[in-house]
């Protein structure tokens, strides 16, 4: 993996979260405001960026195991990170009432919102499409066991895994059918989506950026801007299972680019989907927020650290 690609990536995430908590002092952050991003973020830009990159690549039954291989490594990633943090936080925190919220933290990382843009960035369009496709992965796991694990007093059904169905997850299937049945889209389409596609990035950091300084005039006195209780989701997820999922993928003969893309994944701070999945079932919201928001400040530095680390290990 090209330090120098992960340093400018990283430097160029940097620049756009400054941009979007510079930003902030502009506008009036509200509900409406939170969902007018979210819906740019996820039903347009993030669609796009799938579509642009199947559109683009061509795809050969080669990229289609390695799809296949990136898929079912996302879910045993998932599960074991969600492992490793449930048994954390039952032994090592005091506190033990947010030990779901603590695993869910701690296993699950944005791999839409930040993962795809910085993949398609550094790997190009096959890049972005196998960090979707573990992005869909990570999709199971929080809308399944993630779901299960929250849920307290409102009963689990099928209708719990009604928000998969959500555009990127469309964007794939749709976009697989079209390229298995040989149907090429017209130009205009091709253009439309790659143009649309360049929104991913700046948008989702723009968001990032405001959510920062959110963070930052609500916080209360009792308590820092950071909490202390986030760091163990934060250990977790940035540090050690990154390089736990690197030394494991060094055994296996896979892909460069498929392992490099799993890898870096994995190293995406926690979901920002974390405070809206909380709230869909009465978890710790203020805990999420936080500590999507942390984390994600802090893999500005941990993903280049992670990577330094791993080429050392591995070499």
């Amino acid at each position: 993996m090209n330090l120098y690609l992960i340093f400018e990536s990283i430097a160029m995430i940097f620049l756009m979260i400054s941009i979007g908590a510079l930003v902030s002092r502009t506008i009036t952050f509200n509900s409406d405001t939170q969902g007018v991003f979210i819906s740019l973020i996820v039903n347009v830009a993030m669609p796009c960026i799938i579509l642009a990159s199947i559109f683009t690549v061509e795809i050969d039954y080669r990229l289609i195991n390695q799809m296949g291989i990136v898929f079912l490594s996302s879910i045993a990633i998932g599960l074991i990170g969600i492992l490793i943090g449930f048994l954390s936080a039952h032994y090592l925190v005091k506190e033990k009432r947010n030990a779901k919220e603590f695993a869910i933290m701690s296993g699950l990382g944005n791999t839409a919102f930040i993962g795809i843009p910085v993949c398609a960035m550094i790997f190009g369009a096959e890049g972005a499409l196998l960090a979707a496709v573990f992005d869909a992965g990570v999709d199971v796991i929080i809308w399944s066991l993630g779901a299960v694990m929250l849920q307290y007093n409102e009963k689990f059904s099928l209708r719990s895994f009604k928000p998969m169905i959500n555009p990127p997850m469309i964007a794939i299937v749709l976009g697989l059918c079209m390229t298995l049945a040989n149907l090429k889209p017209p130009e205009l389409l091709i253009d439309l989506t790659v143009n649309l596609s360049n929104l991913a990035a700046p948008m989702a950091m723009f968001y990032i950026g405001i959510l920062l300084m959110e963070m930052f005039r609500h916080r209360t006195k009792n308590e820092g801007i950071i909490p202390e209780k986030v760091w163990l989701p934060i250990s977790i997820k940035l540090l050690i299972l990154p390089i736990f999922v690197a030394i494991c993928l060094s055994i296996f003969h896979i892909n460069a680019v498929t392992s490099q893309v799993i890898v870096l994944q994995t190293m995406m701070p926690t979901l920002t989907l974390a405070s809206i999945l909380f709230a869909r079932f009465s978890a710790n919201v203020e805990l999420g927020t936080k500590t999507t928001v942390i984390s994600t400040i802090v893999s500005l530095g941990s993903i280049p650290l992670v990577v330094f680390i791993v080429k050392i290990i591995l070499n």
